[in-house]
C-alpha cells in the first residue's frame, strides 16, 4: 500500500465497509478492493487482535481467515504453554497464533496451503519483526513427511465443510488430525491442536488416544476453544480406558484482567467423587461454574472441591452458607425462593417485572418462562428456575455478587 492509499484507509476506517464498495466510482484513484478488504480487516480485529491493529502495515486477507483465527487473549494463552528452539505451524492461516509462539521460540515453520496467505504472512511477520522463520506453501499432510524434527508442532485444522458451514467432528476437520498424529509425533515430541468448543471431550480423547491434556479455554464466561496436547506413547499399544480417565483436564476461564479462574481434574476423579445434595431450599448464596467448567463436565468435582451442596443430579448449581470468594464462576446471594404454581408466577412478575432468567433442568426454556410470567429481561435481579433434590422446581430470586 502506498502512503496515499493508508491515508485513505485510516480517513474512512469506520465507514460502513458495504455502503463504501457501492461508492467505489467516487474514488478512482483507489484501488478500492485492496482498500475494504483493509478497513473490513481493521475493524474486524481491533478488539480481538489489538496488537495486529496498532500495526498500520499489516495486510489483510478475505474475511473468513480473519475470522477463523485466534483472538490475542487465546494466542497469548497457548503461546505460554510451551518454549523451546523451533516450533511448527502446520496449518498458518492469518498468522495470529504463529506470531505469539513465536516469541517463546528461536525460530518457526510457518505451513500454509493458501498461496495469498503466504504471501501475506511474509510481508506480516516482517511488519511484526519476527527474527527467525520460514514460510512453506503446502498441505500440513505433504509437509510432514519430510519436515525437520521441531520442539512442538501446532495445528489449527480446518473447520468448514464444501459449503461453508462450521463442522465439529474431528473426522470432519481438514486435515483429519486423528490419521496424522502419529507421523506428527515422529517430527516432535509434543503435538498441540485446537477443535471447535462444541467438540465432545469424551469423543476426541477416544479419536485422538496420544491426547495427555485437553485445556477448555473461556473468555470473559465464554467458551472459545478446545486444546488437545498429544505426547509420544512409551509403547504402540492400544490406550486402555484407565489411560483416558487420566487424562488431565484443565479448565481456564480468562478474565479482562488477563488473570484467570482455574480448575484441573481427571476423568477418573469425576467418576468417583460423590457431592453433597441439599434437600430444597438454598443456603445464603448460589455458586454457578463458568463456561468452560461446563462444558467440561465437572459437576461433581467442582462441588466438592470448594465443598458445596447441589441440588440436583442434574442441575448444575451449587449452594452453601459462607462466601466463597475463589469460586470459578459466579457468585449470587439468596433473595427469595417461590415454587412453581400460577400464584408464584404472577407474585414473581409483580414483584420483579425485570430479571435476568437461567433455567436448569427445567421443563421451560428461558424464552418460555418469560412468555409464562411476563418479566422482561434486564436489571439487577437474577432468577433461577431448577429442580431440586426432592423433584420439585423452585425459583430462586437472587443479587449477583461476585
Amino acid at each position: 500500500m502506498d502512503k496515499q492509499t493508508k491515508e485513505f484507509i485510516q480517513e474512512h476506517l469506520r465507514d460502513d465497509v458495504i455502503l463504501l464498495g457501492l461508492q467505489a466510482k467516487r474514488y478512482p484513484d483507489m484501488d478500492m478492493n485492496i482498500v475494504i478488504r483493509q478497513i473490513a480487516g481493521r475493524q474486524k480485529i481491533k478488539n480481538k487482535i489489538p496488537l495486529f491493529y496498532k500495526q498500520d502495515d499489516i495486510l489483510f486477507p478475505r474475511q473468513l481467515s480473519v475470522e477463523q483465527s485466534s483472538s490475542e487473549i487465546t494466542a497469548k494463552y497457548k503461546a505460554k504453554l510451551f518454549n523451546g528452539y523451533t516450533f511448527a505451524d502446520l496449518t498458518g492461516g492469518f498468522g495470529v497464533d504463529f506470531y505469539f509462539i513465536s516469541q517463546n521460540f528461536k525460530s518457526g515453520i510457518y505451513v500454509e496451503r493458501d498461496e495469498e496467505l503466504c504471501r501475506l504472512a511474509n510481508h506480516n511477520f516482517e511488519v511484526l519483526n519476527i527474527s527467525h522463520f520460514d514460510i512453506h506453501q503446502a498441505k500440513a499432510e505433504d509437509f510432514i513427511v519430510n519436515m525437520p524434527d521441531v520442539d512442538l508442532i501446532y495445528i489449527d485444522p480446518h473447520r468448514r465443510n464444501h459449503s461453508g458451514k462450521k463442522t465439529v467432528l474431528i473426522s470432519d476437520c481438514e486435515p483429519d488430525v486423528s490419521l496424522l498424529a502419529e507421523r506428527m509425533l515422529q517430527k516432535s515430541p509434543v503435538v498441540m491442536i485446537k477443535l471447535s468448543p462444541m467438540l465432545d471431550i469424551h469423543q476426541a480423547i477416544k479419536e485422538l488416544p496420544q491426547t495427555t491434556e485437553v485445556h477448555i479455554v473461556a473468555v470473559e464466561n465464554e467458551c472459545k476453544e478446545i486444546l488437545l496436547l498429544l505426547s509420544k506413547r512409551k509403547d504402540n499399544m492400544e490406550v486402555s480406558e484407565k489411560h483416558k480417565d487420566n487424562v488431565l483436564i484443565k479448565t481456564r476461564n480468562i478474565l479482562r484482567s488477563s488473570n484467570y479462574q482455574a480448575l484441573d481434574f481427571t476423568l477418573e476423579e469425576e467418576n468417583h467423587t460423590e457431592p453433597a445434595y441439599i434437600d430444597d431450599d438454598p443456603c445464603q448464596y448460589i455458586y454457578e461454574p463458568n463456561a468452560a467448567i461446563m462444558k467440561s463436565g465437572a459437576f461433581k468435582t467442582v462441588a466438592s472441591r470448594f465443598k458445596l451442596k447441589k441440588f440436583h443430579v442434574n442441575s448444575h448449581l451449587y449452594t452453601d452458607g459462607v462466601l466463597k470468594s475463589d469460586f470459578p464462576g459466579r457468585i449470587f446471594q439468596v433473595k427469595d425462593v417461590y415454587g412453581n404454581s400460577k400464584a408464584d408466577f404472577r407474585m414473581l412478575k409483580e414483584k420483579y417485572p425485570k430479571a435476568n432468567i437461567s433455567t436448569r433442568n427445567y421443563p421451560l426454556s428461558v424464552d418460555d418462562f418469560r412468555k409464562k410470567t411476563g418479566i422482561k429481561e434486564g436489571g439487577d435481579i437474577y432468577l433461577f428456575a431448577l429442580k431440586t433434590y426432592s423433584e420439585k422446581y423452585a425459583i430462586i430470586v437472587c443479587n449477583k455478587v461476585i
